[in-house]
């Protein structure tokens, strides 16, 4: 099974981000820039607002500076170089200091307070690291491994709506995203080793 979202949603917003993305490579802005800007805007917003228990405005903050992990790709494609090696590369582990950060950020206020709802959210951090680890292992095997029903774009999705409806007082709201990210990250992660799995065995 592939991404829920990804396929369907993300070259909706990349169309309608390419505009954005060559006015921004005409005047010289690289995909780089973009990559590191949005990356200290995501970590300095988790850090300050979920670390404060300001929710709603760092849902939003984030998300704002999210929209970067498209911009990049896009401005890259507009370069007559085109996507590069380290680009890619800086993309993807930044992707993970990013994703990381944004749960560290809401799992402290729950460990302040002795909530056990914390060690879901940690579940839910191994889940999140698991999921590209096994496709970048995979790969290095000559194993395509971009199944699953929970890929970046879906877990990025649910935890910022169950953050952000949590700052608005909607009961459960967090509670209810970690637990849809615990389960479908334990899918996620199974669905990928059948398939390295099976691969193998092929051999």
């Amino acid at each position: 099974m592939g991404p829920m979202i990804s396929s369907s949603l993300k070259p909706l917003v990349t169309r309608a981000i390419n505009p954005v993305a060559a006015f921004a490579h005409a005047r010289g802005v690289t995909p780089n820039a973009v990559t590191i800007t949005g990356a200290f805007g995501t970590i300095l917003g988790a850090a300050w607002f979920y670390s404060h228990e300001n929710y709603f405005w760092g849902t939003l903050a984030i998300s704002f500076f999210a929209l970067s992990d498209l911009l990049d790709g896009a401005i890259a494609r507009f370069s007559n170089k085109g996507p590069s090696a380290w680009g890619g590369f800086l993309d993807s582990t930044i992707d993970r200091i990013t994703d990381a950060a944004i749960t560290i950020a809401l799992l402290l206020p729950l460990i302040r307070e002795d909530d056990q709802l914390a060690y879901l959210g940690l579940a839910t951090l191994v889940t999140g690291f698991l999921t590209p680890y096994i496709r970048a292992k995979a790969e290095s095997f000559g194993i395509p491994c971009s199944v699953g029903i929970a890929e970046r774009t879906e877990r990025l999705i649910i935890i910022l709506t169950g953050a952000g409806l949590h700052g608005l007082g909607v009961p459960f709201a967090l509670a209810g995203a970690f637990w849809l990210l615990a389960l479908l990250g334990l899918i996620t992660v199974g669905q990928r080793f059948f398939v390295v799995y099976r691969g193998l065995a092929e051999r």
